[in-house]
């Protein structure tokens, strides 16, 4: 049951939580250790699991990401879009670069330091009120769609996207929130939010398994299977739920 259930519990929670405004990292380190699931290895298949949860935005989300070859001169659905051939590139890879860019640099800084669950339980909490403060802000706003997206606001989002590197720190909450607070409506942000993790989430990846590919076993192989699909799964369904859930209410209750 171990050797079974570690996966599956861990995929049900990197599923659940990487695209929803709490930290999934902050949530997989908390349960991790509950587990005894812990050390260089956990860490890194924390890391390895998120490909399932890549590919359930990726399967989503797969018009979006057709309307962003160059070669392609339909809109998102039959509207004129900053999203699409190049414009919609260039805005991707200026919200991606600042939080790659400090990775990068920080990487070891950030394991070594922030990866426990003192680190993490602060991060959540500040993460927190964060949220109800900006919703009270945004509140009184006038918000436009996605498809209005302009450089600077994908910047503002990029730079936002940075404070997730602090495990505890929700990616999601970061970025949807930095896109409210610069102009965009909840589902426009979320659905942004979304389109950047997949270029980041990639780059992770293949650090990752790079980096730490030697630790894995055979039998290592097997958990990941697991993991992966439990992930990618649960993701799709967490996803959905979460762009319904938006169209009605605020983000206020996942601060809570």
């Amino acid at each position: 049951m171990e050797f079974w259930g570690v996966p599956l519990i861990m995929g049900i929670v990197e599923g659940l939580t990487e695209f929803i405004p709490v930290s999934s990292t902050g949530h997989l380190i908390i349960v991790g250790h509950l587990l005894g699931f812990v050390g260089e290895k956990a860490s890194s298949f924390e890391v390895a699991i998120q490909f399932g949860a890549i590919l359930s935005v990726v399967f989503l989300y797969w018009h979006r990401f057709i309307a962003l070859l160059p070669w392609r001169g339909t809109a998102v659905a039959g509207t004129r879009s900053n999203l699409q051939g190049w414009a919609g590139i260039g805005r991707i890879v200026i919200a991606t670069v600042p939080a790659l860019v400090v990775g990068y640099l920080a990487h070891r800084t950030i394991k070594q330091h922030l990866f426990t669950p003192v680190a993490v339980t602060w991060a959540l909490a500040i993460g927190g009120v964060a949220i109800i403060i900006a919703e009270k802000i945004v509140s009184r706003r006038t918000s436009h769609s996605l498809e209005t997206l302009t450089l600077s606001q994908a910047l503002g989002v990029g730079l936002f996207q940075v404070l997730a590197l602090w495990p505890g720190t929700s990616r999601a909450a970061a970025t949807i929130v930095g896109g409210m607070l610069l102009g965009l409506d909840r589902k426009g942000a979320a659905e942004f939010s979304f389109l950047i993790a997949v270029p980041i989430m990639l780059a992770a990846e293949c650090y990752e398994l790079i980096k730490m590919g030697s630790l894995f076993s055979r039998q290592d192989g097997a958990q990941f299977a697991v993991g992966f699909v439990v992930s990618f799964v649960v993701g799709v369904m967490a996803v959905k739920s979460f762009v319904l859930f938006l169209s009605r209410w605020s983000l206020v209750p996942f601060a809570w």
